[in-house]
């Protein structure tokens, strides 16, 4: 089967990329392959009764199929050059912002009216974190909830379904350079396209590889960012939360001079299972309807470690501390704040006796065990740093669950057009090492179906 654009991956990259391709250039035929379910049909099985833990599905439903990681997620999309990615780099700052912008206002259309744009312009807490040694990342932050994501995505899907081929459950396992494009390999299925954009994800990282070492496609050496997920009452973070909903906040260690940030804040959110390549870690999710919020607030505290030569494979070695902890606690660790400072494990009595009841069933145990003392050194530090704009966070029941781990691609060679060296293949979204979030991805989605319109 011919097309004239094929696209792997069906994530926030993707989808955005065939939403433009199919807005300015109707005629196209259009092909949408993705490893993981259609969105009706993505459901972890984890129920807290009967699956209590992570089964390792073939297809993780959290991690793959039509919307990405990103479907189940908190839905936040941070407009920003700031963090969440290079883009910027490579398309200009303010084209970077527009396209974010633009993605919005799709969202907006599709089902996400109604939903709050937060704003760190003016706000008192940049003064407050500056004089306890911590920097407040500028950014505007629509938060769509898990819920409202949801939606967003099916009227995406409802409106798209007529004029592209999707193609479910449909793993790629080889991308060949043909003379007339492209030609993907499926089981015994193939397909051919004049144009190949891939947007594999964060998911597709190991795949990622073997593409760009089968086609000969220069890489370089990425991070990996590895820490855990904070759990709190809800009231601790409420001033910020209120008025920002999503605080990037970057402690810098004195011990060690590294950078701990948050990530992924989920006001009255639930820490969940994540499983990438088998391997279970932790994220969090909150949602906009009031009925489905809890009493907590959950983030992320996460270092990122760069890799100097000879040491190439980053993820590997986050892949070997998710591990650890998986084979320590049968998968993800929860541990007690007071107990990891005061050196010993946690046990369900003191969890149970706390003031924080767990949003997720996990094994008490000792994350020193699992994270290097370097990390975790940092982790608390930075746990005292917070405490002093939110105080209450350093309390002895505050959660920690670990291991979080957020594996990058390595970085592909690309050039302005987000074209790599094989003409007519485009890397796009969390797969290609340049952008790290939603926002980031979907414009960089929309860019590249740009560039093929405008160079038919």
């Amino acid at each position: 089967m011919k097309y004239d654009v094929i696209i792997i991956g069906a994530g926030p990259g993707g989808i955005f990329s065939a939403y433009e391709l199919t807005k300015l250039a109707p005629s196209l035929r259009v092909a949408v392959f993705e490893a993981g379910h259609s969105l009706e049909k993505r459901h972890c099985p984890i129920d807290g009764k009967k699956v209590k833990s992570c089964i390792g599905c073939k297809s993780c439903s959290i991690m793959s199929g039509f919307g990405g990681a990103g479907a189940f997620s908190d839905g936040k999309y941070n407009i920003t050059n700031d963090f969440g990615g290079t883009l910027y780099e490579y398309i200009g700052k303010q084209q970077a912002l527009d396209l974010m912008h633009y993605v919005d206002e799709i969202n907006m259309l599709y089902g996400g009216e109604g939903t709050k744009l937060y704003s760190t312009a003016g706000s008192q807490f940049k003064k407050l974190c500056i004089q306890h040694k911590l920097k407040l990342l500028d950014a505007s932050v629509r938060h769509l909830g898990t819920d409202i994501n949801y939606v967003v995505l099916e009227h995406l899907y409802d409106h798209l379904k007529d004029k592209v081929d999707f193609f479910f459950d449909c793993c790629i396992d080889t991308v060949e350079k043909i003379d007339e494009g492209y030609k993907v390999y499926s089981g015994e299925r193939s397909f051919e396209g004049k144009k190949c954009v891939i947007s594999a994800g964060r998911s597709g990282s190991k795949w990622m590889e073997k593409v760009c070492a089968d086609l000969e496609i220069p890489t370089n050496s990425n991070r990996v960012d590895l820490g855990v997920r904070v759990e709190l009452p809800a009231e601790i973070f409420s001033d910020l939360t209120d008025e920002l909903y999503e605080s990037k906040i970057v402690y810098r260690t004195e011990k060690y001079e590294d950078n701990v940030r948050t990530f992924c804040m989920n006001p009255k959110g639930a820490v969940v299972n994540e499983n990438t390549n088998g391997i279970v870690t932790v994220n969090g999710h909150s949602y906009e309807d009031p009925a489905k919020q809890t009493k907590n607030t959950n983030f992320a505290l996460l270092v990122a470690k760069h890799f100097s030569e000879p040491f190439k494979d980053s993820n590997g070695y986050g892949e070997s501390i998710a591990r650890l902890s998986n084979m320590l606690g049968g998968g993800v660790i929860v541990q007690r704040f007071g107990d990891l400072v005061r050196g010993r494990r946690s046990n369900q009595k003191r969890i149970d006796e706390g003031l924080v009841t767990p949003t997720l069933k996990a094994t008490p145990g000792d994350l020193s065990l699992v994270l290097p003392k370097r990390l975790l050194d940092g982790i608390i530090e930075m746990v005292y740093a917070l405490d002093k704009i939110a105080p209450g966070t350093a309390n002895d029941d505050t959660l920690l669950y670990g291991v979080e781990v957020k594996f990058y691609n390595m970085e592909v060679a690309v050039d302005e057009n987000l074209e790599s060296c094989c003409k007519g293949l485009y890397i796009i979204g969390d797969g290609s090492g340049i952008t790290h979030s939603l926002s980031h991805a979907s414009a960089s989605g929309v860019y590249v179906a740009r560039h093929l319109t405008e160079n038919r």
